[in-house]
């Protein structure tokens, strides 16, 4: 027979449920910290099949498990190691099987030290939860509390993705590289068949999005500002690629540098011997290398410096000249070089600060992208990558004016076609030419221009 306790040994009870909840990990018997995707995906909690909930979406996993969706691709990240590319790049690399290989899990799953694995991880998970909000264990109880506070939980252990500056380094941990095991993709790994490693934090995160941007979000969070995010992330990206640069380990590899760091197709263009000559290099007015020096890839230096000349102008000029001055080194030896890169970081780092506190206004948006298209970036435009990242941010800069009530989504959708002109040009990199890309780009630069 059932019984029931007395409201007052209730209230203790619930009491001491929550002191404890609130004050004792959860692992003080385990002694783990990542407890899984599983422990999320309650039907109370993130794991129902519509998403209806009344304060989260409820349905996060759903989307975060979508099997063909782009939304779903961090929970298919392990998946693709069993591949039979991911066979065969680490067949190359002589790492095994890549499902196992340390060097592969660091960024194809929650690689988790077995120690902190709760019994209810699972590393085939791929890439779960607690990759972008950190091990659950501290933050898990209090963020199910009634009358929990995001505060809170960020005191005990979750990451706060809602700070431009902290969701651009945890992203860019796996989408550039970091210190940690297994996450950085090395030139020999791309040579093995890796695809080449592209950042931009809010194109990104819209595709990773399990939420509602509503009253109950911002009340708890703020109100996230697409631009802001491009802006930082642009920032963070530079910081961390200058950081691993200059670490011995990380910048070279035997006598060469390690070529993971420089633009891939100013080498990787296709090679004919024929009386009429095809250069696969053209004169950058942003770098001062001499003709044929492989370019350090510049793709969010250009992006960052227009950021700067916008949004930031008394630290444009001291950026300008740490991003030229470090171009120039590579022709100087590698001590230049690291120097250089360090100073190089030290402004990026400064920018994204400024920019991290840096209140955004309407007209931002509309400056950028005529900046972008402005004579003094778009003939910076001469490779593949530095454009890749040119038509993401006018991409993303245009739907932040539609978001913003800027401009209607008829006349974005008017603008598309020059856009996606844009990306054609760049839909192949054995198909990029510079001057056809910089004349589309400037196509749908000038149309939204117009709407100003």
């Amino acid at each position: 027979m059932a019984t029931t306790l007395p409201a007052a040994a209730l209230t203790l009870a619930i009491t001491l449920f929550i002191a404890l909840s609130a004050g004792e990990p959860l692992n003080a018997q385990g002694g783990y910290s990542y407890t899984g995707v599983a422990s999320c995906a309650g039907s109370t909690c993130h794991g129902r099949s519509e998403g209806n909930g009344a304060i989260v979406r409820q349905d996060e996993i759903a989307t975060w498990q979508s099997p063909s969706a782009v939304s779903g691709a961090h929970s298919r990240a392990y998946a693709v190691l069993g591949g039979r590319r991911g066979q065969q790049i680490a067949a190359s690399l002589g790492l095994g099987d890549a499902r196992e290989a340390p060097a592969c899990l660091g960024c194809h799953a929650t690689y988790a030290p077995g120690p902190e694995r709760g019994p209810r991880f699972r590393l085939d998970d791929g890439v779960g939860c607690e990759s972008c909000h950190g091990a659950a264990i501290g933050w898990l109880s209090s963020h199910y509390e009634v009358r929990g506070t995001h505060p809170a939980n960020v005191r005990n252990g979750l990451t706060p993705l809602e700070d431009p500056q902290a969701r651009a380094r945890v992203c860019l941990d796996c989408h550039y590289g970091s210190t940690d095991r297994g996450q950085f993709v090395t030139h020999s790994m791309m040579a093995a068949g890796h695809p080449r490693i592209t950042f931009e934090l809010d194109l990104f995160s819209s595709f990773q999005q399990h939420h509602d941007v509503d009253s109950d979000y911002v009340q708890r969070k703020g109100r996230p500002d697409s631009v802001q995010l491009w802006a930082v992330g642009q920032a963070e990206a530079v910081a961390r690629a200058t950081d691993l640069f200059a670490r011995p380990e990380y910048g070279q590899e035997g006598v060469f540098p390690q070529l993971y760091f420089y633009d891939c197709h100013s080498c990787h263009r296709p090679i004919t011997d024929g009386e009429e000559r095809r250069l696969t290099f053209e004169t950058n007015p942003g770098r001062p290398i001499t003709f044929g020096q492989p370019p350090f890839n510049d793709e969010n230096i250009i992006m960052l410096s227009t950021v700067a000349d916008v949004l930031a102008p008394g630290r444009a000029d001291a950026f300008r000249s740490a991003s030229r001055n470090f171009h120039d080194a590579m022709d100087n030896g590698r001590a230049d070089a690291q120097r250089a890169a360090i100073a190089l970081r030290s402004e990026a780092q400064a920018l994204s600060s400024a920019l991290s506190g840096r209140n955004f206004g309407s007209n931002d948006a509309f400056t950028i992208v005529a900046r972008i298209g402005s004579d003094a970036t778009s003939p910076r435009f001469t490779d593949y990558t530095g454009s890749v990242q040119a038509v993401m941010a006018i991409d993303t800069l245009l739907n932040a004016l539609v978001t913003d009530g800027r401009v209607t989504t008829g006349a974005a959708a008017g603008i598309r076609a020059n856009l996606n002109r844009a990306y054609v040009a760049v839909r192949s990199p054995n198909g990029y030419r510079p001057a056809q890309f910089r004349e589309a780009l400037g196509d749908a630069v000038s149309a939204i221009g117009r709407l100003r």
